[in-house]
C-alpha cells in the first residue's frame, strides 16, 4: 500500500497539524485553491471547486484520501451570502473529488470531516452516532456535507466519517478565541455556562485518522469527540487553571452575544452533548481525557 495521501483542506486547522503529526512515511498531495511551492515530503496541485476541476496528478500514487476541506464556521458573521458559502465548500469540494475520481481505479480509504453540529441543540441528552440529525442551520449544512459524502462513498473500499467536536487548539477554533480575553484575566463563558461542548484535543483527532489509516476495522460513521462532554462553564474554568495565576470568571448573556453575532450566537450556546460510543467500543486510546491537561499541554507545545 502506497503511503501517500491526497488531503482537500491541507491549509485548515486539522490539515495543517494533521501533516505534522503523521510519521515521515507518509507523503501528501495537498490541493490548493492557488499554486504554491513543494516540498520534499508535500506536494502542492491546484483545483476549483467552483468548476469542479483539479490537477489530476494529484491522484499519482495515492490511496487514501483526508477531506477536510469547508469554510471556517466561526470565521465570518452569518449573513446570507455567508451561509450560502459555508454550504456550497462542502458540497462541492466533495463532488469535486467524486468527478475526479469517476476515471479512476477504486481506492482504498476515504476519510471525511463532518461536524457534531449534525445533532444540534440537545440540551442535556447525550448524542451517539445512532443519533438522528437535530435542527438549526448547522444540522441542516452538516446532514447536507454528509449526504454529499455518501456519494464519493462507491469509489473506496473503506470509507471513514468523522462527526467533530470543537477542536482544542491554541491556533484556531473555540480555545484561540476564549484565549484571547483570557489574556486581560478574564474568562468569560456563553449564556448560563450550562450548554454542554463536546472538546477533543487536536492531537487526537490526527491519531484517530492515523488509526483509521492503519486499522481496517474502522468503518463508517464516528463521534470524534473526547470521551467526557463537559459544560461551556467547565471548560473555562479548566482553561483558568490550566493558565495558572488569578482571573475573573464570568458569564457573556446570550443578548449581548446576539447583539454582536447575530445568528451565529447558535454556534456558542447550543448544547451538544456527544459521546464517542463507536469509539470507545474499538477501544481508541485517548491521548487527552482531561481538559485541563489538554489545555495545559496545548499552550506548553504551542500547537
Amino acid at each position: 500500500m502506497h503511503n501517500t495521501i491526497l488531503i482537500a483542506g491541507g491549509s485548515g486547522l486539522i490539515g495543517t497539524r494533521l501533516m505534522q503529526y503523521l510519521p515521515d512515511n507518509y507523503q501528501f498531495h495537498v490541493l490548493s485553491r492557488s499554486k504554491r511551492k513543494s516540498t520534499d515530503r508535500i506536494k502542492y496541485f491546484t483545483w476549483d471547486t467552483g468548476t469542479r476541476t483539479m490537477d489530476m496528478a494529484a491522484w499519482e500514487n495515492v490511496s487514501v484520501v483526508i477531506n477536510m476541506a469547508g469554510a471556517g464556521i466561526a470565521d465570518k458573521r452569518w449573513t446570507k451570502s455567508r451561509k450560502a458559502e459555508l454550504l456550497s465548500s462542502r458540497i462541492d469540494s466533495v463532488l469535486t473529488l467524486k468527478e475526479a475520481m469517476a476515471s479512476l481505479d477504486k481506492l482504498p480509504l476515504y476519510v471525511g470531516a463532518s461536524a457534531i453540529g449534525y445533532y444540534g441543540h440537545q440540551g442535556d441528552r447525550v448524542q451517539t452516532e445512532e443519533n438522528g440529525a437535530g435542527t438549526g442551520f448547522l444540522a441542516e449544512v452538516t446532514a447536507q456535507w454528509e449526504d454529499a459524502h455518501q456519494q464519493i462513498f462507491p469509489h473506496f473500499d473503506r470509507e471513514v466519517l468523522l462527526r467533530i467536536g470543537i477542536v482544542l487548539s491554541k491556533h484556531g477554533g473555540a480555545l484561540k478565541e476564549m484565549l484571547k480575553p483570557a489574556a486581560f484575566g478574564v474568562y468569560g463563558y456563553f449564556g448560563n455556562g450550562s450548554a454542554y461542548y463536546s472538546w477533543v484535543h487536536i492531537d487526537d483527532i490526527c491519531q484517530i485518522i492515523l488509526k483509521c489509516m492503519e486499522d481496517a476495522t474502522y468503518q463508517g460513521i464516528y463521534n470524534a469527540t473526547a470521551p467526557q462532554p463537559i459544560t461551556i462553564k467547565t471548560l473555562v474554568q479548566a482553561m483558568k487553571k490550566a493558565k495558572g495565576g488569578f482571573g475573573l470568571t464570568a458569564p457573556v448573556p446570550a443578548i449581548a452575544l446576539k447583539l454582536v453575532l447575530g445568528e451565529m450566537t447558535q454556534m456558542l450556546t447550543d448544547s451538544m452533548r456527544v459521546e464517542p460510543t463507536r469509539l470507545n467500543h474499538e477501544g481508541y486510546p485517548f491521548l487527552y481525557t482531561d481538559p485541563k491537561v489538554a489545555i495545559k499541554d496545548i499552550l506548553d507545545r504551542n500547537i
